[in-house]
């Protein structure tokens, strides 16, 4: 029952940060995915078609840097003891990426390619965190930087569960955990859709205390 209760609330956890990762940069850093980064496809193809120039060319930037970071969490995890090492440096970057903006801002050198150096620093953070999703597939509910997989799988158990009614226990206990990665994305995305518009990427640090903390946490017990 403890192992199924910090599973609930690391997932919880994650699917709150990635929803507010990816929302923050897409307000506040023109328009780029952080942990949705195949949504940058999309943001790419249509600034082209409206004849933006290097702005649309950077969203590409992140497929190469999500890659490194994932790569990265591999080789992070290959040498770690604790699973969730992988967490603490993400949150770390978080962190740090904050704080710069904060520090870039009061010195009033805080530029476009400040801006895009700090989204990069997040996409790379969202990285670690698939990484994490991948290496450690049993840590949580499932992926929690990616609804559509959770969106499907609770479809499924919705339509079964209508069928059926509720005496599939198997089934409801699914959808349950299916709605705790797409409520949290869901709660993640409006906290930091209000974040980014009102207080900008320094926002970060946030996230990034909460993963820290997930980190400490989870070395102690």
């Amino acid at each position: 029952m403890e192992l199924q209760k910090n599973i609930w609330y690391v997932t919880l956890l994650l699917t709150i940060i990635a929803g507010y990762c990816d929302t923050v940069t897409f307000v506040a850093a023109d328009s780029i995915f952080s942990a949705h980064v195949t949504g940058n496809f999309i943001v790419f193809a249509y600034q082209i078609i409206k004849g933006s120039d290097i702005h649309a060319w950077v969203k590409l930037l992140t497929f190469p840097v999500f890659i490194i970071a994932v790569i990265t969490g591999g080789r992070i995890a290959l040498k770690a003891t604790n699973h969730y090492t992988v967490l603490f440096w993400e949150g770390l970057i978080l962190v740090l990426s904050g704080i710069a903006t904060y520090v870039f801002g009061y010195l009033d050198i805080f530029s476009e390619w400040t801006m895009y150096s700090v989204a990069m620093a997040t996409v790379f953070a969202m990285g670690l965190q698939n990484a994490f999703g991948k290496l450690y597939a049993k840590e949580t509910y499932g992926p929690t930087t990616m609804m559509t997989g959770n969106v499907t799988q609770a479809s499924l158990d919705l339509g079964n569960l209508l069928k059926n009614g509720l005496k599939d226990v198997d089934v409801l206990l699914s959808f349950k955990r299916q709605l705790v990665t797409i409520i949290g994305f869901l709660v993640g995305c409006f906290l930091g859709a209000v974040a980014g518009k009102f207080f900008g990427l320094g926002t970060l640090i946030l996230p990034g205390v909460g993963m820290i903390i997930c980190y400490l946490y989870h070395r102690k017990n």
